[in-house]
C-alpha cells in the first residue's frame, strides 16, 4: 500500500469516529468517499449516513441556490416540531383562507372557507407538495406567513444552516430565496427523526376528501418509495429555475442514508443520481447500532438502602457507528456503575457504558434508572429486622 492510499484510510477512520459522536448535524469535514469513485451530473449533490452524519459524497455542496419544493421540509420540519410541543393537534381543524386557496403550482385545491384537519394538510404536503396546505399550516401557526418565515430562518440558524435564506414556505419562485445540497440535507435529516412523516411519506396515492363532499385524487411525487428497495421517504423539487431536486431517505438493515439532488437535468435523471448515490452508500458502508436507546443490562445494579434492592439499568440513548465495509474491528461494551444510593427516580443516572474500537474509546451512553426507588424508613428496617429474626 502508497503513502498516499494509506493516509487516506487513516483519515476516513478517523473521520468515522468523529462523526459517530455527533448527535445532530452534518459533520464538518471531508467526505469519506475516494475521488473519483462517484460523480454527479447535477448541479449539486451530497450522500450521508442518516444516524451520525457522516457525509459519503458531496459536490458542490454549498453552492447559493434555489431548492424548489424542497423549501417544504423547513415547513413540515417546524409543523413537527409544533406537534411534539403540544401546541399544534394533529386532529385539530384549521379554516383556509383565500390566500392559502389562492396558491398555484402543486396543490390539493383547498376550499377557501372550509376547515380541514391538520394530519389532512400535512399529509397532502409530503405526498403531493401541496402548496396551499403548505400556506393554511403556516397561517395557522404563526398567523402569517411572513411570521412564519422568519421562524424558518430562525431554525435554520440553529441548525448552523449557514447557506440558506427562505422567502416562502412553498418554494415557488421568490427572489432572494435559496438553500445548499449540505443545508437541504441538514433539515431533511431532522425532519426524517420524526416517525410521524414517515406515516405519510410511503402513502403512493389517495383521495383527499374536502368538506364540500368532493374529493381530489393525490399522488406522491417521489416515485423512488416504489422504484428504489428500502426508500420510503423523501421530497421533491422543480421550478425552471431550480430543475429537478430530491432529498431522499432509504434503510437497509440498520443503515439509512440520505441523499440530496439539486438541480438535475429532469426528474428521470434526478431520480437515477439518487439511486446511483444510494447504491454506493449501501454497496461500501454500513451503520451498527452498538448500543439500543432503552435496553436493559444483562444484570439489574444494587441500590444501597432502598425498599428495593436492585433496580434494571437501561441505555439512555441509542449509539450507532459508521464503518467502510468490512469493519476493520468490532466494537465492544464496557459497563461502569456508580455506587447508587436511595431515592432514586426513573431516568436518573446511575452509569455509562464506554464503546471502545480497538484500544480507542470512541462514545459513551449514559446509564438510567429503568424505575423509582424509595429510600427505607425506620418502618421497613424494623420489619426487615424482623424478617431475619
Amino acid at each position: 500500500m502508497n503513502t498516499k492510499k494509506l493516509l487516506m484510510k487513516i483519515c476516513a477512520a478517523i473521520l468515522v469516529v468523529a462523526a459517530a459522536a455527533m448527535p445532530i448535524g452534518i459533520s464538518r469535514v471531508a467526505a469519506l468517499t475516494e475521488s473519483g469513485a462517484l460523480s454527479t451530473q447535477a448541479r449539486a449533490a451530497i450522500l450521508l449516513d442518516y444516524n451520525t452524519g457522516t457525509v459519503i459524497y458531496e459536490s458542490n455542496e454549498l453552492n447559493r441556490q434555489p431548492i424548489a419544493s424542497m423549501v417544504k421540509i423547513m415547513t413540515l420540519l417546524l409543523a413537527f416540531e409544533e406537534a411534539d410541543a403540544g401546541r399544534l393537534d394533529y386532529d385539530s381543524e384549521i379554516a383556509v383562507s383565500e390566500n392559502a386557496s389562492s396558491m398555484g403550482g402543486s396543490q390539493a385545491f383547498l376550499d377557501a372557507g372550509s376547515n380541514y384537519k391538520v394530519t389532512e394538510l400535512l399529509q397532502s404536503i409530503v405526498v403531493a407538495s401541496a402548496n396551499d396546505s403548505c400556506v393554511a399550516i403556516a397561517e395557522h401557526i404563526s398567523g402569517s406567513v411572513e411570521s412564519f418565515v422568519e421562524k424558518m430562518n430562525a431554525r435554520a440558524a440553529e441548525l448552523g444552516m449557514e447557506n440558506t435564506k427562505f422567502v416562502n414556505c412553498t418554494g415557488l419562485p421568490a427572489e432572494g430565496q435559496y438553500c445548499c445540497a449540505r443545508d437541504v440535507a441538514t433539515m431533511a435529516r431532522e425532519l426524517f427523526s420524526h416517525e410521524k412523516f414517515f406515516e405519510y411519506s410511503g402513502v403512493w396515492m389517495y383521495d383527499f376528501a374536502h368538506p364540500s363532499g368532493r374529493t381530489t385524487r393525490l399522488t406522491n411525487t417521489n416515485k423512488l418509495i416504489r422504484a428504489y428497495e428500502g426508500c420510503d421517504g423523501g421530497k421533491t423539487g422543480f421550478t425552471n429555475e431550480a430543475m429537478s431536486c430530491l432529498a431522499a431517505t432509504a434503510k437497509r438493515g440498520d443503515t439509512r442514508l440520505v441523499s440530496v439532488v439539486v438541480g438535475a437535468a429532469d426528474s428521470k435523471k434526478r431520480n437515477a443520481e439518487i439511486c446511483k448515490l444510494f447504491n454506493y452508500g449501501f454497496a461500501n458502508y454500513e451503520t451498527k447500532e452498538v448500543v439500543k436507546a432503552g435496553d436493559k443490562l444483562e444484570a439489574p445494579v444494587f441500590v444501597d438502602g432502598g425498599k428495593t434492592d436492585c433496580v434494571d439499568g437501561v441505555y439512555a440513548k441509542s449509539y450507532f457507528v459508521f464503518d467502510k465495509k468490512p469493519a476493520a474491528s468490532e466494537y465492544k461494551i464496557s459497563i461502569s456503575i456508580d455506587s447508587v444510593k436511595a431515592p432514586v427516580c426513573t431516568g436518573d443516572v446511575i452509569g455509562k457504558a464506554i464503546i471502545t474500537r480497538g484500544e480507542e474509546t470512541v462514545g459513551e451512553v449514559e446509564i438510567v434508572s429503568a424505575a423509582d426507588v424509595e429510600k427505607k424508613g425506620y418502618i421497613d428496617i424494623v420489619d426487615e429486622f424482623i424478617s431475619k429474626w
